[in-house]
């Protein structure tokens, strides 16, 4: 199975995935309570007194469970406040399932962009500062199709006032997402890729 890997600027972001310490903890925290009150809020739920605990008690397990994932999934929170934005990338299978899903999606998730990384080629921007739905936080979804596997990076800013001054960022980060293969035994590493979306033609 394929994995991430991404150069998130320290200066700017912590990798939720990356500490099981205090610090990361903290920061985990607030990544959970974020993605916790915006599946509350998608579903018409209010939140409820025992979200806090709940959200303290996933995020001592999240940072093992993510690891167990083998790199499928990174989580980065904002640095100087985690509040602010939490950003995920993850690699799924481009099941046919999957596809259906997508195809099936919401006529606005059809505004998307070109979005071109270094890595993966050209893929899939939506960016949505001011959601249909007002329970629904600002939002961005970075979407690339391998042809086997999907990796979307979504983005959760639930300041309707500060979206725009962390996208470039977000931008910034969800370029450096890219895919590492596995070898298998006997496979040589030293394998020429061709960029995604490229022309394939001599540099």
């Amino acid at each position: 199975m394929p994995r991430l890997q991404a150069d998130a600027d320290t200066t700017l972001w912590v990798g939720v995935t990356e500490s099981l310490g205090f610090r990361g903890r903290r920061h985990c925290k607030a990544a959970i309570r974020m993605l916790l009150s915006q599946a509350n809020t998608a579903m018409g739920a209010p939140e409820r007194p025992g979200s806090g605990m709940a959200a303290w008690a996933m995020s001592q397990a999240a940072p093992l469970l993510m690891r167990r994932a083998a790199g499928r999934v990174l989580v980065w929170v904002w640095k100087a406040d985690p509040e602010l934005v939490v950003v995920m990338a993850q690699v799924q299978e481009a099941t046919s399932q999957m596809r259906v899903a997508r195809a099936m999606m919401p006529m606005e998730y059809d505004d998307t962009a070109s979005f071109r990384s270094p890595y993966l080629g050209v893929g899939e921007k939506l960016e949505m500062p001011l959601p249909p739905d007002p329970r629904t936080p600002p939002f961005a979804t970075y979407t690339w199709d391998t042809g086997t596997h999907f990796v979307t990076v979504t983005a959760v800013c639930p300041d309707r006032e500060r979206f725009g001054t962390v996208i470039g960022s977000v931008d910034d980060l969800a370029r450096t997402v890219r895919i590492v293969d596995d070898l298998a035994v006997g496979q040589a590493p030293g394998v020429l890729r061709i960029e995604p979306g490229g022309n394939g033609g001599p540099a």
